[in-house]
């Protein structure tokens, strides 16, 4: 095997971090995050992208409440053991699906460019790679996509009509890093 580079090290430690310290981020920070996403590759070099930074809690917390029997609704019926915890969870009133994260930001593709979705996720990706590098935490909140059947919603978050949400994420100083789950052995076909 190879000898693992600090690159290789970033990407097989980074977890997706669900307990969050009640510290802010520095809008240098997010802005250096960013900046790392926007290295990613695009399709047609069209970097279709745009990001929404929400640090405000209350709008947070809206998101949170809309998206959260929506999600319940989308997933009755599925009975596996993880899905069955999280949809208690989603019960709770108290619940957040943003786990207290200071910061939420939303990555929005355009919706006419072709690789939108593959070019954000990367872009996501890089984001939270790079915020791992800096020390503090993230996690992609697929749930908060469903925020765009909200009309006044995507209003207040200013999101153009012409663009949708692909990869909403936290960010914030971890109180707990997960252990890493045990890796499947890849499925490799060599010709």
């Amino acid at each position: 095997m190879i000898e693992e580079n600090p690159v290789i090290l970033n990407i097989k430690n980074r977890r997706s971090v669900r307990n969050y310290a009640d510290r802010s981020v520095s809008n240098e920070v997010i802005e250096s995050i960013i900046d790392a996403g926007i290295y990613a590759p695009t399709g047609f070099g069209i970097q279709p992208w745009r990001f929404v930074v929400i640090k405000d809690r209350d709008i947070m917390k809206k998101i949170s409440t809309h998206c959260k029997p929506r999600l319940l609704k989308q997933l009755e019926g599925v009975n596996i053991d993880a899905a069955v915890q999280f949809k208690e969870m989603l019960k709770k009133e108290e619940f957040d699906i943003f786990y207290n994260a200071p910061v939420l930001i939303l990555v929005l593709g355009n919706k006419y460019a072709p690789t939108a979705d593959f070019d954000c996720a990367m872009c996501a990706q890089n984001m939270m790679l790079a915020a791992h590098s800096m020390g503090l935490g993230s996690c992609w909140i697929g749930t908060a996509c469903l925020v765009q059947d909200d009309p006044d919603m995507l209003k207040t978050l200013k999101i153009p009509e012409d663009y949708k949400v692909v990869a909403p994420i936290i960010f914030g100083y971890g109180n707990t890093v997960p252990v890493a789950p045990p890796r499947n052995d890849p499925v490799i076909t060599w010709i």
